[in-house]
């Protein structure tokens, strides 16, 4: 047992660096696929759209943790496949984020008027024009405060990734606290640090969903 230092301090900030290593990583390769999958929900073949669909419904119904567990116990059970904890945290997050970002901006491209789509065909736009010069910048407008909040609770859900022995800010903050035997202390600061990730970025989201306001 030993009273907290400085040196405690700084470890719970050098965490950090695999919180916001985590995120990029989700955001890096979740955000594409969110994408496709956003498309695949507004396409005219119903096939499309209920395959899409279904995935979405299936990854949102397993909780983060699951997927986690999956991925990185489940798969060498099950397949036979020992995967790496980097990759089976990546795969996760990236299938979460996916998920839930493709829903968003599903959302946002179904908001925006079928008479923009075809005003654009009017112009002799493409189907690809349409999309790129007319109906994604209205999209954006109107899925950009609820991306911003989603990247709040992804911040939040990096704390999951301890179990599979990744010493990000939760983690950082209980090897400090079985050090030290000061949890209450400790997770103060872990929660002030989360606190100071988040706040910025909730009301940075509030105040993009009263500027860019869709119903004006």
């Amino acid at each position: 047992m030993r009273s907290f230092s400085l040196i405690d301090f700084v470890s719970l900030f050098t965490a950090l660096r695999w919180t916001v290593a985590l995120v990029v990583l989700a955001l890096a390769f979740g955000a594409p696929l969110a994408l496709g999958l956003a498309l695949g929900r507004i396409s005219r073949f119903a096939g499309l759209r209920w395959a899409m669909a279904a995935c979405i419904q299936v990854i949102q119904s397993v909780p983060l943790l699951g997927l986690l567990f999956f991925f990185y116990f489940g798969m060498p059970m099950f397949l036979g496949i020992q995967v790496p904890a980097i990759i089976a945290v990546t795969v996760a997050y990236t299938l979460y984020t996916a998920a839930f970002l493709g829903e968003i901006w599903r959302g946002g491209l179904e908001a925006v008027k079928q008479a923009q789509w075809e005003a654009g065909a009017c112009l002799g736009l493409s189907a690809w024009q349409q999309f790129r010069h007319i109906i994604a910048p209205q999209a954006l407008r109107l899925s950009l405060p609820p991306t911003v909040g989603f990247l709040v609770q992804l911040i939040k859900g990096t704390s999951l990734a301890s179990i599979l022995g990744f010493v990000e800010l939760a983690r950082a903050g209980q090897v400090v606290s079985a050090a030290t035997f000061q949890p209450l202390l400790t997770y103060a600061l872990v929660a002030a640090i989360y606190f100071a990730l988040c706040l910025p970025l909730t009301l940075w989201s509030r105040t993009l969903e009263a500027r860019l306001d869709g119903s004006r």
